[in-house]
C-alpha cells in the first residue's frame, strides 16, 4: 500500500501556515497595525473553515452521526484528525485480513500501439485512503488559491512598503533575544511558506487534472514529473505575485480594476458557456443536495476556478453542463491563448509600474528587475513545455506534442511568409506591366504620326 505522504505534506503546511499566521497577526497587533493583522487573520481563517468544509463534504460527515468530528472540525483541529485516522488505516493495514475488496479495471498506458485492461483488488482500508488523499488533494488547492496566494501578495506588500525585502526586518540589533529573531525570522519564513503551500496546491491541481481526464487509464507520474511540475508552478507564481505587488505599490486604485476584470472574466466565463449550450441545470452532484445547494457548490467551485487562473494557468476547464464538470479534451489553444495574455499583461503592468514608480525604488534597477521578471515568467513557459513534451504520464495520449505543434506553428508562419513575399511579388510584376502598357501605346501613335502625315501628300500629289 503506498505511504500517505501527500497528506502528511498538506497537513504539515496547513498548520505551519496557520500558526505563522496567527504568530505575525499578533506582531501587528503589539505594533499598532489593525488593519495588517484583520487582513492577515481574513485570509488565515476564511481558507481554514474552507477546509473543514471541504473535508466534511468529501467525507460525506453532514448525513452522520459523528458529533465528536463534527466537535473537532469546528475547533479547526479536522485536518489533525484526519491525519491521524489516515495512519492508523496504514498501519493496521498489514495486520488484518479484510473480508471483502473490490475490483477495479483500469487501461494501460498504449505501449507500441497496444493497451492492456489490467483488473486490480482494491481492500476497504486502500479504498478509505484514497477517500482522504482526494478529500486533502481538494484541501490543498482550496488553502493555496484561496488563503496563500492572497496572503503571499499581502505580506510582500508590507514588506515592500517597509522596505523588508530581505527575511530580517532590520540589519542592526542592540540586544539579540529571542523574541527579536522571531520577529524577525517570522515574515520571510511565513512567505515561504505561503509560497510553497501555493506551489503544492498548483501541483495537486496538475495531478488532479491529469487523473480526471485521464481515468480509465491507470496513471503513474514519475519523480522527475513532479520535479518539472514544480520548478514549472514556482517560476509562475512567484513572477506573477511579484508583478502583482509592484504593480499594487505605486497605482493603489488602478489594482482594483485589474483585480475585478481578471477575476469576473474566469468566474463568469463557465457560466457563458453553459448558458449557451442551453443545457439543463446539473443535478448529479451529490444526490443528498438540493437545487439551491448545487447552486452553491457551482458557484463555489467557479469562485475556485477564478482563483486559480488568477495566478497561474489552471489546467482544466470547467464545463458545468458535463457530468464530471471538467471538460477532458485537451485544448492546446487555450492554454496558448492563456500564456500569451498573461505575458502580455504581466509587461504591461511592469511597463506601468516602471512609469509610475516612487521612491521607494530608488536603489532598484528597474530594468534589469523587468527583464529578471520577463525571463522568469518565460522560465516557467519552458518547464511547461518540457514537461508537456517529455514528462508527462499519458503523454502517448496526446493526439499532438509539444514539438509537432510547434513545428507546424512554424509551417504555418513560414507559408504565410511566403504567401505575402508572393502576393508582393506578383502586385510588383502587374504594376511594372501596367506601366508598360500604359508607354507602349503612345509610342506607337507618336510612330504612326508621321505616315498618315506622308500618305495625306501623296494623295494631294496624286
Amino acid at each position: 500500500m503506498k505511504f500517505p505522504g501527500s497528506v502528511l505534506a498538506s497537513v504539515f503546511l496547513f498548520v505551519a501556515e496557520t500558526t505563522a499566521a496567527l504568530y505575525l497577526s499578533s506582531t501587528y497587533r503589539s505594533g499598532g497595525d489593525g488593519m495588517w493583522q484583520a487582513l492577515t487573520l481574513l485570509f488565515s481563517l476564511l481558507p481554514c473553515a474552507l477546509v473543514q468544509l471541504t473535508l466534511l463534504f468529501v467525507h460525506r460527515d453532514f448525513s452522520r452521526d459523528r458529533p465528536l468530528v463534527l466537535l473537532l472540525h469546528l475547533l479547526q483541529l479536522g485536518p489533525l484528525f484526519r491525519c491521524f485516522e489516515v495512519f492508523c488505516i496504514y498501519c493496521q493495514s498489514g495486520h488484518i485480513e479484510e473480508p471483502y475488496v473490490s475490483i477495479t479495471k483500469k487501461r494501460q498506458i498504449p505501449k507500441n500501439g497496444f493497451s492492456e485492461e489490467i483488473e486490480k483488488e482494491v481492500g476497504q482500508a486502500e479504498g478509505k485512503l484514497f477517500t482522504h488523499r482526494s478529500a486533502f488533494s481538494r484541501a490543498s488547492v482550496i488553502q493555496a488559491f484561496l488563503g496563500s496566494a492572497p496572503q503571499l501578495t499581502l505580506q510582500l506588500y508590507i514588506s515592500t512598503l517597509q522596505q523588508d525585502v530581505t527575511v530580517g526586518r532590520s540589519g542592526f540589533l542592540e540586544q539579540v533575544t529571542l523574541d527579536s529573531v522571531l520577529c524577525l525570522l517570522s515574515p520571510g519564513l511565513f512567505m515561504v511558506l505561503s509560497l510553497l503551500s501555493i506551489v503544492y496546491g498548483a501541483l495537486r491541481c496538475n495531478i488532479l487534472a491529469i487523473k480526471i481526464k485521464y481515468d480509465e487509464y491507470d496513471v503513474k507520474v514519475k519523480p522527475l514529473a513532479y520535479v518539472c511540475i514544480f520548478l514549472w508552478r514556482s517560476f509562475e507564481i512567484a513572477t506573477r505575485v511579484i508583478v502583482l505587488v509592484l504593480f499594487t505599490s505605486v497605482l493603489k486604485a488602478w489594482v482594483v480594476m485589474v483585480v475585478l476584470v481578471n477575476f469576473f472574466s474566469f468566474f463568469l466565463y463557465p457560466w457563458i458557456l453553459f448558458w449557451c449550450s442551453g443545457s439543463p441545470f446539473p443535478e448529479n452532484i451529490e444526490k443528498a443536495l438540493s437545487r439551491v445547494g448545487t447552486t452553491i457548490v457551482l458557484c463555489f467551485l467557479t469562485l475556485l476556478y477564478a482563483g486559480i487562473n488568477m495566478f497561474c494557468w489552471s489546467a482544466v476547464q470547467l464545463k458545468l453542463n458535463n457530468p464530471d464538470l471538467i471538460s477532458k479534451s485537451q485544448n492546446w489553444y487555450r492554454l496558448l491563448a492563456y500564456y500569451m495574455l498573461r505575458f502580455i499583461e504581466n509587461a504591461v503592468l511592469l511597463l506601468m509600474w516602471y512609469l509610475y514608480k516612487t521612491d521607494i525604488y530608488m536603489y532598484v534597477c528597474a530594468p534589469l528587475l523587468i527583464l529578471q521578471l520577463l525571463i522568469g515568467y518565460c522560465t516557467a513557459i519552458l518547464f511547461m513545455l518540457v514537461f508537456y513534451q517529455f514528462f508527462h504520464p499519458c503523454k502517448k495520449l496526446f493526439s499532438s506534442s509539444v514539438s509537432e505543434g510547434f513545428r507546424q506553428w512554424l509551417k504555418c508562419v513560414c507559408c504565410n511568409c511566403r504567401q505575402q513575399k508572393a502576393h508582393e511579388s506578383v502586385g510588383k510584376t502587374d504594376l511594372r506591366s501596367t506601366g508598360d502598357r500604359d508607354e507602349t501605346p503612345s509610342s506607337s501613335k507618336i510612330s504612326s504620326m508621321p505616315s498618315q502625315i506622308l500618305n495625306a501628300d501623296e494623295l494631294c500629289s496624286a
